[in-house]
């Protein structure tokens, strides 16, 4: 069984489009999404058909919760900044009423059985929303987390850091990010999981992709220019 790692599009259809492109050799039978699927790039339609289409596992992440307050008529305390504010109501006026419904409708965890190997999504971490796990995050905080979950796999997304580490014969996965990569290298990340029987095998990936179509897209929706500079330069700018 080889698996697609996905997690953080941030609205970044030609990252994800690279991606389905690249992956596509690997014969993948699932796609699995850690979330934050939409807001910093204008393409929320496209990216949410892109994952109706092939039928991704998704679940949602901190920037689609917010988006999803805006839908159901709530307004933001945060972000404070307007130039990051816009760029969530950009991304709820533009979608379809079909993937508004399907954004909602997205849960905060899954969890995956492989055969006998059970596989959680998580955005952040299995007890946090939000956590940022990295490669630098310590042992100890890791065999913590072993306790707090069930799976053998625990698949994340959040912290922009691709990683995999075994800790307890718990298989901690981040994939990176899609479409918004924080390392000073803009190309999209990545990750495939192979299973055969019990044996785990991870490998992540980079993949080039069209970012000057994404800053011809942010110029003709009028977004503020940092996220331009953001997504030529893969640095978080603010």
């Amino acid at each position: 069984m080889k698996i697609l790692l996905i997690s953080d599009i941030h609205g970044n259809f030609p990252a994800l489009e690279a991606v389905g492109r690249a992956a596509a050799g690997a014969a993948c039978t699932h796609i699995l999404n850690c979330g934050d699927s939409l807001v910093y790039a204008p393409f929320p339609n496209e990216t949410i058909d892109w994952l109706r289409a092939h039928r991704v596992l998704s679940i949602r992440g901190n920037t689609d919760d917010r988006v999803i307050k805006l839908l159901m008529g709530k307004s933001l305390k945060k972000p404070a900044k307007p130039e990051k504010r816009i760029m969530y109501t950009s991304s709820a006026d533009l979608l379809t009423p079909e993937n508004a419904a399907y954004l909602v409708a997205l849960p905060r965890k899954r969890i995956v059985r492989c055969g006998q190997i059970s596989l959680g999504l998580f955005h952040g971490s299995p007890t946090d929303h939000e956590e940022f796990l990295t490669p630098s995050t310590p042992e100890e905080r890791f065999e913590q987390l072993t306790r707090e979950t069930t799976c053998t796999i625990v698949v994340t997304g959040h912290s922009h850091t691709p990683f995999y580490r075994i800790v307890r014969g718990v298989h901690f996965i981040n994939p990176g990010s899609v479409g918004r990569m924080f390392d000073g290298c803009p190309e999209a990340s990545f990750a495939l999981l192979s299973m055969t029987g019990n044996h785990i095998d991870v490998r992540h990936y980079r993949v080039a992709y069209d970012i000057e179509s994404v800053v011809t897209a942010l110029r003709k929706h009028r977004l503020p220019a940092i996220y331009a500079e953001m997504f030529r330069t893969g640095t978080k700018q603010n």
